[in-house]
């Protein structure tokens, strides 16, 4: 991990508590699997100003390429639930790629567990769109 733990910006940490708040509801147990791994990762995550967030973590409205263990290169915005459209590469937070890459860096390495099994994925690079 590039940074050593996972940074979250203050008011998107707060406002991506409220999110994963509201859904767990959710009969899914891979996304129920994914919103406890993240919910955990957050207990021990560095939350900083916007100004102290380093521009490679990827948040709310970033753009991250991965790559998954089958060398398949994609490229997704993270968004809020609303907002999401897969056709649009445009994937929920709470999607279970949406909450394995959360507060993570360009050149991380992350194993999580989806839906059809664990799997690594590698991001590749991450750019930033404003919050609009």
């Amino acid at each position: 991990m590039k940074y050593g733990e996972i940074i979250v910006e203050k008011k998107e940490f707060a406002l991506l508590r409220n999110i994963m708040g509201m859904a767990h509801y959710h009969k899914d147990d891979s996304y129920k699997t994914s919103i406890e791994k993240l919910n955990d990762e957050l207990k021990s995550a560095r939350v900083v100003h916007r100004r102290d967030l380093p521009e490679d973590v990827i948040r709310f409205n970033s753009t991250v390429t991965i790559q998954t263990a089958f060398d398949v290169k994609k490229s997704y915005q993270i968004v809020t639930p609303e907002k999401s459209n897969i056709k649009l590469n445009k994937i929920s937070v709470l999607a279970p790629m949406g909450l394995a890459l959360f507060g993570y860096a360009q050149g991380d390495e992350i194993l999580w567990k989806f839906p059809v099994g664990e799997s690594f994925i590698k991001i590749l690079e991450v750019n930033q769109l404003e919050l609009v």
